[in-house]
């Protein structure tokens, strides 16, 4: 049954959800001419492809662009936004990169004009712009993204009307009809053999599964700006899945922090019980054959930018009048923008817990809060607006006298060249947000305090004296791990911030020097190009394999996804196996039972007369030795194929061998010895009494541990630890230790191959053809053994193997079967050459073995 979370894309792609428009005319694919570098529109993109440079195409919800409309002639005046970090990144890139962004204006665009802005746009900007209608916009930007998911990644769950709005289905729809418009763009521009898509932030979670159903090798990266909750968050989205799934359409999902991607992650096993592996210090997810990358670096700032604005003229005219008007008073920096979570009104108090804890500071020391505009609008921004107004007034009025104010609020949009005035002048910065994506004001300050030749100048220092900065950082930032010298705070605890605040202005100047030059080497050295350049390296890596695969998109809506196979994974000819049958001279089949000579869905788990005598006709070939290999008991097993004389059992996944029927069952030989259950049971005991809802199954060969129950994050990380505790504690046990799909055991199907084809080499009969079928995970042991067969220098001839799966799915084998139908075909097949060569003559046969031999 259909989850009712979310809406086909087939639905979405049809335009009836809102009855919206689409973006008015279809913008031609953008392409450069390598002769001039010229943007041409010729609408023929696909013929001039070759010849086309590498572009990157930037994903945005807005582009990095200002826009006005002149009054009085009418016509629309377009800019780049010299601030925006999407314009900022460019640095990073080669030089023969072609950049196109993608993304929204912020200024509303009348339909019959979106043409000839489209076409300015693109030609002078390289911009592809994405009119949304407008009540798609507000359902989208300020019903879904600003009053749903933008709180709720901030850790603020709607428990009530005036805090976030809750889950509204319409807004939902809203925010995938506004990215599947995206996506349209996308694909309008890209060339997916050689253009690299990188989209940012939560605005766009849902578009990697609209690109990728339109182009399956499209190379795709992610970055996440804003926080990822922790999966006690998460999981009260009721699109959970999802969104998770839309974004395991990306090759590489970026987060600022290590916390924000182990939550993702943590959400990944919770939800959708994927693990997650370190390869060479990467960190990958393996989702229907496709690795999907972890990226984690935060963003920097732009060096030059900064630079620039302390060496503008207007740097140094503030500079002094803030040094005139503040005089013999240290300066404490907050810059933040008007919103609940970046603890303005904690940072308030804050100050006034300094001043009364130290009376001696009064008249010495000096917040200035500069509050950037609200992105968004609402009553909780209304009320922390209000409480931050009437903490400064209060504390201004205790301890203020005249000249003095202890807390400045400037309450207005300030130029960065202003703001750059004040980092330059003040003796410490204070971020105390209580969660926040990531925050560059601390960057920004480094480097101001860092000064240049003209700053100084304005400041009266000499060039060569010492530089020193003090940051008071909340442990909730994305910045906060990478400011090693940063004082970092708890926001919620006001004495400790007031603490932190009085051992920044007192702290030695040598002290305060060190911490600067350390911080200075990072924030210089990890720029926004660095950033951008290191995360398009990864995603490059993270793509080189697209073309060396086969793909293959199933699923609908929200869970379409990509399998992804090895090229050399194919279907298995029963003709070429049979052909290859009849011309080799000793043979060795092993076959898994459950889903493979019978399917899981059927209700009658004993073999039917078909399968039986198949196995009868394989059998009676001498030059054929044939197993069963399950897990199911030797007593099911031995009672089900008592008709089949010649048949090998391998019972337990293994433990319990028989080579035909008149043979006695044999033990695993590493097993015969059960001391080593007497050392096993009481470490799984512990474990299990530690985690709720794991149990032990003792089998004759075998203690199993299952977590199955058990809460996912706790019961993995226990496996690891018991599969850990046990290899150590059984090191010299005859014993195998082996994980598995939630559970932790002993011997291995690939164990019982390794036995048969050894024993059939010790005994003068090396095997020139070995077939292996099976459909789950524990026979991926059994294709992996057989495959190193070919590889042992006993054998005289490495044989024709086959390694065979059932179903289309990421495997050691090489070759699949579709179902348990193809399984008896094939046994059919293999029964009807056996049959030829049995009814030969005893002649014919005698001198087929010897031109073997």
């Amino acid at each position: 049954m259909a989850s009712s979370s979310y809406i086909s894309l087939m639905d979405l792609a049809s335009g009836d959800m809102f009855n919206s428009p689409q973006t008015p005319e279809r913008i031609s694919r953008v392409m450069t001419v390598p002769v001039d570098g010229g943007i041409t529109d010729d609408g023929d993109f696909d013929s001039l492809s070759s010849e086309c440079c590498e572009k990157t195409i930037i994903v945005a919800n807005f582009l990095p662009l200002q826009a006005q409309k002149d009054i009085k002639s009418g016509q629309w005046l377009f800019s780049f936004d010299e601030d925006s970090l999407l314009l900022q990144m460019k640095d990073g890139f080669s030089s023969d990169t072609i950049v196109v962004y993608v993304g929204s204006l912020k200024v509303d665009v009348d339909p019959k004009e979106q043409d000839e802005v489209s076409k300015t746009l693109l030609e002078e900007f390289n911009c592809v712009p994405t009119f949304l209608p407008p009540d798609l916009q507000k359902k989208f930007y300020h019903g879904f993204c600003k009053q749903y998911l933008w709180p709720l990644f901030h850790y603020m769950l709607p428990m009530c009307a005036d805090y976030g709005n809750r889950f509204d289905r319409l807004h939902w729809q809203a925010y995938l009809s506004a990215n599947k418009i995206f996506a349209d763009k996308i694909i309008e521009v890209t060339n997916p053999e050689k253009d690299y898509v990188w989209v940012h932030d939560y605005h766009l979670m849902a578009l990697p599964t609209f690109l990728r159903k339109h182009f399956h090798r499209v190379k795709l990266g992610f970055f996440l700006h804003s926080p990822f909750p922790s999966s006690e968050i998460y999981r009260t989205l009721p699109v959970r899945e999802e969104i998770l799934k839309a974004l395991l359409n990306a090759d590489l999902i970026g987060f600022h922090t290590f916390d924000y991607a182990r939550h993702f992650l943590t959400c990944c096993s919770r939800i959708l019980g994927l693990d997650h592996e370190s390869k060479r210090g990467h960190i990958g997810l393996d989702y229907f054959g496709r690795t999907v990358y972890m990226k984690i670096l935060p963003v920097g700032i732009h060096m030059g930018q900064l630079q620039s604005s302390l060496n503008h003229p207007s740097s140094s005219t503030k500079v002094k009048e803030i040094v005139a008007k503040f005089n013999g008073k240290k300066i404490i920096i907050g810059v933040d923008d008007m919103d609940i979570f970046k603890g303005i009104s904690l940072k308030v108090l804050a100050m006034e817990q300094l001043l009364q804890q130290h009376p001696e500071l009064q008249g010495k020391v000096v917040l200035i809060q500069i509050v950037n505009p609200a992105r968004s609008t609402g009553k909780d921004v209304q009320e922390a607006k209000r409480e931050i107004y009437e903490s400064t007034e209060r504390i201004n009025d205790v301890f203020g006298f005249p000249g003095y104010e202890p807390v400045v609020l400037i309450d207005r949009c300030v130029p960065f060249y202003e703001k750059a005035a004040y980092y330059a002048c003040a003796e410490c910065c204070i971020v105390n947000a209580v969660r926040d994506g990531m925050n560059l004001v601390p960057y920004k300050y480094i480097v101001c305090r860092q000064g240049t030749s003209r700053m100084d100048e304005a400041l009266q220092i000499a060039p060569e004296s010492p530089r020193t900065s003090m940051l008071v950082v909340s442990e909730f930032i994305g910045c906060s791990p990478s400011l090693s010298g940063a004082i970092r705070v708890n926001p919620w605890n006001i004495d400790a911030v007031a603490d932190a605040l009085n051992m920044a202005i007192t702290m030695p100047g040598g002290e305060k020097q060190i911490r600067h030059e350390k911080h200075y080497r990072y924030v210089s050295s990890h720029d926004v190009a660095y950033w951008s350049q290191s995360f398009m390296q990864d995603l490059e890596r993270a793509c080189k394999e697209h073309y060396n695969r086969h793909c293959w998109g199933f699923g609908f809506g929200l869970s379409f996804r990509i399998l992804s196979i090895s090229p050399s994974f194919r279907k298995l000819s029963i003709d070429h196996i049979i052909s290859v049958h009849r011309r080799t001279c000793r043979r060795a089949i092993f076959l898994d039972y459950d889903g493979t000579v019978v399917p899981h869905s059927s209700i009658i788990k004993s073999p039917g007369p078909e399968v039986i005598l198949f196995m009868n006709s394989i059998c009676s070939d001498p030059r054929n030795t044939v197993f069963i290999v399950s897990g199911r008991g030797k007593n099911s097993l031995s009672d089900w194929f008592a008709q089949c004389e010649n048949l090998g059992i391998a019972a337990e996944h293994g433990y319990f061998i028989r080579w035909n029927r008149r043979s006695e069952w044999e033990t695993f030989p590493i097993a015969i010895d059960f001391g080593w259950k007497r050392i096993a049971e009481p470490v799984m005991q512990l474990y299990t009494e530690a985690t709720d809802g794991s149990f032990i199954e003792s089998k004759e060969s075998a203690l199993v541990w299952h977590h199955q129950d058990a809460d996912p994050d706790f019961g993995s990380s226990q496996a690891k630890e018991l599969l850990d505790h046990l290899e150590n504690v059984l090191a010299n046990e005859p014993v195998v230790v082996k994980r598995g799909h939630q559970i932790v055991e002993g011997v291995t199907k690939g164990l019982v191959a390794k036995k048969v084809l050894s024993t059939m080499i010790s005994n003068g009969e090396p095997p020139d053809f070995v077939l292996c079928v099976g459909d789950d995970r524990s026979d991926e042991d059994m294709f992996e053994s057989i495959s190193n067969t070919a590889y042992i220098s006993s054998l005289p001839v490495s044989p024709e193997i086959f390694a065979c799966t059932i179903g289309q799915k990421p495997s050691k084998a090489r070759y699949y079967l579709d179902d348990t139908v193809d399984v008896l075909k094939l046994l059919s097949g293999l029964t009807g050459a056996s049959s030829s060569t049995t009814s030969t003559s005893n002649t014919e046969t005698e001198v087929s073995f010897e031109s073997c031999a």
